[in-house]
C-alpha cells in the first residue's frame, strides 16, 4: 500500500451472514489498485466478525475496526474520521461490486476533475433471483460535467434516481471541509446526506453503467415488514427527513438556485408517510401517524413545497383523507362514549 491512496472504501458491518462473503470477494476482485478498505464491524452478533477477521488478515490493504452497536450512520463516521482516500466510497456489507466499478469512477473523476462520480446500479431480488436495471436509460442517460444542483435537478426529475450513497464516490476533501456527518440513529440518512453534498459539488458526472448491485431482502430497513409501533417509529424517521429536506433549501437558497425538484422533493417523502397510513393495519397505530404528521406540520410542508399541480392535488387529496379519517374515528369515540354514558343511566 502506498502512501497516496485514491480512494478509500467504507463498509459499515451489522449481521450480514455469508452475503459478506460475495461482498469482500467482490471487493477484492476490483481492477482498480490504488484503494484501501476499511470495515466498522458494528456490534454484530452473528459470523460477520469472523469473516471480516480473515480479510483483514490476508489483505494488508483492508483494516478492520470494533465498535458497539451505534448503527449504519455512527459506523460510516468513524470510518471517514481515518480515510485517507483522495475519494471515499460507500458499500452495504450484502451488496455486490462489480469488478470495474471503482476503476471506471476513478477514471471519470480524474479526468474531469470531479467532486462526484456516479453509476447505475442493478436490483438482485434475493427471493427470486431477479435482476434488473435499477434506472433505465430511456429515464436517465450518462450525463456530460454538471454541478452538483443541476445534477440533483435531472436526477429527481428522472423519478427513479435515488439518494444512496453506494452509487458513486466523494471527493474527501470536500465532505471535510462541510464537516460533513451522517446523522446517527437517522434510517434513510443517505437522504439528507447525499443533498447537501450534491449542494456543495461544482463538478458531477453520472455514467448510465451499472457497476453495482443492490441486494432486495426482507432484512434490509427498506424492505422489513412492520406494523404497530415498528411502523410508527419508521415513519418518524420520513417526517424528519421532510424537515431535513426543507431546511436544507432555506439554508442554501441565498447560495443555489432552489429548482422546483429540491422542493417537489419534499412533498414527496410527505406523501410516503401519508400513504404508510392506508397500509397500517392497527387502527390506533394509524391515527397516531395521523396525528403525528398533523402535529408536526408534515401536511402543511407537503402542500407549499408542491410544484406541479398534479403534486399538489395529490398532496392536498391526502390532507382531505387524514383529517377525514381523524374525524371518523372521533365521532366514533364520542358516539361510543355517548352510549356508555347511556348506559348508566
Amino acid at each position: 500500500m502506498t502512501d497516496s491512496v485514491k480512494l478509500s472504501v467504507i463498509v459499515p458491518l451489522y449481521n450480514a451472514g455469508d452475503a459478506f462473503t460475495a461482498c469482500m470477494d467482490s471487493l477484492i476482485a476490483q481492477t482498480c489498485s490504488n484503494l484501501e478498505i476499511i470495515i466498522i464491524n458494528d456490534g454484530s452478533s452473528d459470523n460477520s466478525p469472523d469473516i471480516a477477521r480473515y480479510y483483514a488478515n490476508n489483505y494488508p490493504h483492508i483494516t478492520l475496526i470494533h465498535q458497539p452497536n451505534q448503527g449504519c450512520s455512527a459506523a460510516r463516521n468513524r470510518a471517514l474520521r481515518i480515510a485517507r482516500g483522495e475519494y471515499v466510497a460507500f458499500v452495504d456489507a450484502d451488496d455486490i461490486v462489480y469488478p470495474e466499478m471503482y476503476d471506471v469512477l476513478i477514471k471519470m473523476a480524474t479526468d474531469d476533475n470531479l467532486d462526484v462520480a456516479q453509476c447505475n446500479a442493478d436490483w438482485f431480488n434475493v427471493r427470486t433471483g431477479s435482476c434488473s436495471c435499477g434506472i433505465p436509460a430511456g429515464r436517465l442517460a450518462s450525463t456530460e460535467v454538471l454541478s452538483g444542483p443541476q445534477w440533483l435537478r435531472k436526477g429527481l426529475a428522472s423519478y427513479r434516481w435515488t439518494h444512496v450513497v453506494w452509487m458513486g464516490i466523494y471527493r474527501r476533501a470536500l465532505l471535510e471541509s462541510l464537516n460533513l456527518q451522517f446523522i446517527p440513529g437517522l434510517y434513510h440518512e443517505d437522504i439528507p446526506w447525499t443533498t447537501e453534498v450534491l449542494f456543495n459539488a461544482r463538478r458531477v458526472r453520472y455514467t448510465q453503467r451499472s457497476l453495482y448491485r443492490y441486494s432486495i431482502h426482507d432484512q434490509s430497513i427498506s424492505h422489513t415488514p412492520r406494523s404497530g409501533e415498528k411502523h410508527l417509529i419508521y415513519q418518524r424517521h420520513y417526517i424528519r427527513i421532510t424537515r431535513l429536506l426543507e431546511k436544507l433549501n432555506q439554508d442554501y437558497a441565498h447560495k443555489i438556485t432552489i429548482y422546483p425538484e429540491f422542493r417537489s422533493q419534499i412533498t414527496r417523502e410527505a406523501l410516503r408517510v401519508c400513504r404508510s397510513v392506508r397500509k397500517e393495519p392497527c387502527e390506533q397505530t394509524k391515527q397516531q401517524i395521523i396525528s403525528e404528521i398533523i402535529a408536526s406540520g408534515t401536511h402543511t410542508r407537503m402542500l407549499c413545497n408542491a410544484r406541479s399541480v398534479k403534486l399538489w392535488y395529490q398532496a392536498l387529496l391526502w390532507v382531505v383523507r387524514l383529517y377525514a379519517w381523524r374525524a371518523r374515528k372521533a365521532h366514533e369515540r364520542g358516539v361510543a362514549r355517548a352510549r356508555r354514558l347511556l348506559s348508566f343511566k
